[in-house]
């Protein structure tokens, strides 16, 4: 009994002594660089992309791909080419005289190894289409997420406000315990 006592006496006297790593702030984590790491081919890369173009120079659809042998090249060329815009700019650096012309285009995706640049050529393939007046992918695109957008803020509100009917029915804590908070007899004060 007098060695349990012991014992628990210098748990005490160990917990309650200030210990200089108790009372140390906790330390920041240290800024570390994040370094991303790219690997990129080491063989040259073609693709190819026959697209639809609108009256605007839009891009409307994707009629054919002849893809790379690198996956995630296909896909950044397939997002580019439902995202251009084919026009013929007359003034330089100007885009107020730009025109469009309805077609089916190519557009060739190049990437050089040594330069690790990709160059990109268009080209058309025949004039006119069934499709001068329908909107562009990326507009389509871009409408689809605002609609998307709009249905969520739709459902957040319909869910805060069903969960501000819920809480409206909670009874209130005065209901709850029987009576009013009670109120202390001697107010606390701090000594002078």
């Amino acid at each position: 009994m007098k060695i349990q006592a012991a014992v628990s006496a210098a748990v005490l006297v160990v917990l309650a002594a200030p210990h200089p790593a108790w009372a140390a702030p906790s330390p920041s984590p240290s800024p570390r660089s994040s370094r991303i790491v790219i690997h990129l081919p080491k063989y040259p890369l073609h693709s190819e992309v026959v697209v639809e173009v609108n009256a605007k120079g839009q891009v409307v659809r994707i009629k054919s791909v002849k893809p790379s042998k690198l996956l995630s090249f296909n896909y950044q060329t397939y997002g580019n080419a439902l995202q251009m815009w084919i026009r013929k700019c007359h003034e330089p650096g100007g885009t107020s005289a730009c025109t469009a012309e309805v077609g089916l285009y190519r557009v060739t995706y190049d990437y050089d190894p040594k330069t690790t640049n990709v160059t990109r050529h268009v080209a058309i393939i025949s004039h006119g289409g069934s499709w001068a007046n329908e909107p562009g992918a990326a507009t389509v695109m871009m409408e689809m997420f605002r609609k998307q957008a709009e249905a969520a803020a739709e459902q957040e509100r319909k869910a805060q406000e069903h969960q501000q009917q819920q809480n409206n029915k909670l009874p209130s804590l005065n209901e709850i315990r029987g009576g009013a908070t009670p109120k202390p007899t001697n107010p606390p004060t701090l000594p002078p």
